[in-house]
């Protein structure tokens, strides 16, 4: 099998993912990385005694992780440890208006409860419709390559159609259990932030709250970079070679199959090339025209998740009022939701989401202060300048000070920003999209662009744009679900 040479573009969780389920395997992968480091949206950086993760910060779905690390007889333990947050996460509705979601699910019921007579059996009901969801997406779809709806054509996953919801909006689901528009938009908080409105995503994604609520919060001791580290870890050991700095310039295809890939100045051959890059930068700029599976004109037609403004803040003194996770809702969730899907504009007043995991985490920030990462969920394809930038920075100063009571414009020792130039320049990300695609209907599973190139035989694709979307779980399906498929078309068990 080492003469079966496969490419890997992109150290992102999906190409580390099929580098080392192919490596297993036995074949001889290599993976050309862009930046100088792997983890793709997921790198870290450290300044002045700082350290931050630079993109997801929710550790949630562990038996994903559990199951990855499975293939190779290996735990999550054996790489990072894991610490369960509680609270999970606090919501700031109104300067008064604090709600911690606890990890102890019997006192969720109550806080739902108090909130609205007969909430709390409503949560539990629409929790164990949301297990159902969750059992049979992960044991019965999620895991499979989407090449073609006749992966789906089978009784039992026919049967489950209609108890997974999927012709229902989720909004409309909600409204079914819940009156307070709070309740509501504590469940629907992650369908915005992982690309989507509650309008316009099947209410088979309330799977995502059982995800959440019931399996938990968690978070790897020292950051999301240290499961970064440990896929690594695994692939070097594994045999897996890293190029870094490498970015690739050109895939070349000789009668409809990949020959070789030129990275750096430098050409290797491929059995075949496995692309965790941005699959629509791979396509348009990558491939000659007549080998690419979808014209322009298809990318543009797709509903794309948020975009993203962040910014890594030092703080020289400790924070109150906020937890390792805070949201503010205290502004229309639904205005800041059109602002992204239905009117793409810079949101008047956008709702906040704050990671400061120096409270959970005493080495990621020296002694007595703080790392303080903060996200605008934004429309992908927005004109993105200092001067925008500096102006929702404000904004933030101002509304933490409203919610919190503290001024810490006096107090930031390190600022940096990243909106959507960042995602291109760093990524290639499609208008600077931060997640992928949307979760909608007709963007779900089989309707998503292909694992598999149409065009051209030993070219497959993985990641956020694929099978089976946004999130880091989502990654480590995918990278595994690309190798398996190339592993079935070149003959070798799966």
């Amino acid at each position: 099998m080492k003469n079966k040479k496969v490419i890997v573009i992109g150290a992102g969780f999906s190409g580390l993912a099929s580098a080392s389920v192919l490596a297993q395997a036995g074949f001889d992968v290599t993976v050309l990385e862009k930046n100088s480091t792997p983890g793709g949206r997921a790198r870290k950086f450290s300044e002045n005694g700082f350290t931050f993760d630079m993109g997801p910060s929710w550790y949630w779905m562990p038996d994903v992780f559990e199951k990855y690390f499975a293939l190779f007889n290996k735990v999550p333990a054996d790489y990072y440890n894991l610490q369960r947050l509680d609270p999970s996460y606090r919501f700031y509705f109104g300067k008064n208006e604090i709600v911690d979601m606890p990890s102890d699910f019997s006192e969720i019921v109550e806080l739902f409860e108090k909130e609205e007579v007969g909430a709390g059996n409503q949560l539990v009901r629409f929790l164990k419709e949301a297990e159902y969801k969750y059992t049979v997406a992960m044991s019965k779809f999620v895991y499979k390559p989407g090449i073609s709806f006749l992966e789906f054509v089978r009784p039992e996953l026919l049967t489950s159609v209609f108890r997974l919801q999927m012709l229902q909006s989720f909004d409309s689901h909600l409204k079914q259990h819940f009156k307070s528009a709070k309740l509501r938009q504590m469940l629907e908080f992650p369908i915005l932030f992982l690309g989507g409105t509650a309008k316009n995503t099947p209410a088979m994604y309330s799977l995502m709250n059982y995800g959440d609520i019931k399996l938990g919060t968690w978070y790897p001791v020292g950051g999301m970079y240290k499961v970064v580290e440990g896929m690594v870890e695994l692939a070097i050991s594994l045999g897996v070679k890293f190029i870094y700095d490498s970015p690739v310039d050109t895939i070349n295809v000789s009668d409809g199959k990949v020959t070789s890939v030129v990275a750096g100045g430098n050409t290797y051959d491929a059995t075949c090339v496995i692309a965790s890059a941005d699959y629509h930068y791979v396509e348009q700029n990558l491939l000659p025209e007549k080998y690419r599976s979808y014209p322009k004109s298809y990318w543009e037609s797709r509903v794309l998740s948020p975009s993203s403004l962040i910014f890594f803040l030092g703080i020289d003194k400790r924070l109150e009022g906020i937890e390792h996770h805070t949201l503010f809702f205290d502004e229309d969730l639904s205005k800041h939701s059109d602002a992204i899907y239905k009117h793409p504009s810079w949101p008047e007043k956008p709702s906040l989401y704050f990671s400061c995991t120096s409270k959970t985490d005493h080495m990621v920030a020296p002694d007595g202060m703080e790392n303080l990462f903060v996200l605008i969920p934004v429309a992908p394809g927005l004109e993105d300048n200092e001067e925008t930038r500096e102006k929702y920075f404000q904004i933030i100063l101002e509304r933490f000070q409203a919610l919190t009571g503290q001024d810490i414009s006096k107090n930031i020792v390190f600022k940096r920003s990243y909106a959507h130039t960042d995602f291109e320049n760093d990524y290639h990300a499609f208008k600077g999209n931060a997640y992928g695609l949307a979760n909608t209907l007709m963007q779900t599973a089989f309707l998503k662009p292909k694992m598999k190139s149409k065009k051209v035989k030993n070219l497959y694709y993985t990641g956020q744009l694929t099978v089976p979307g946004p999130g880091v779980p989502p990654a480590l399906i995918s990278g595994e679900m690309a190798a398996k498929l190339v592993m079935k078309d070149l003959g070798v068990g799966v």
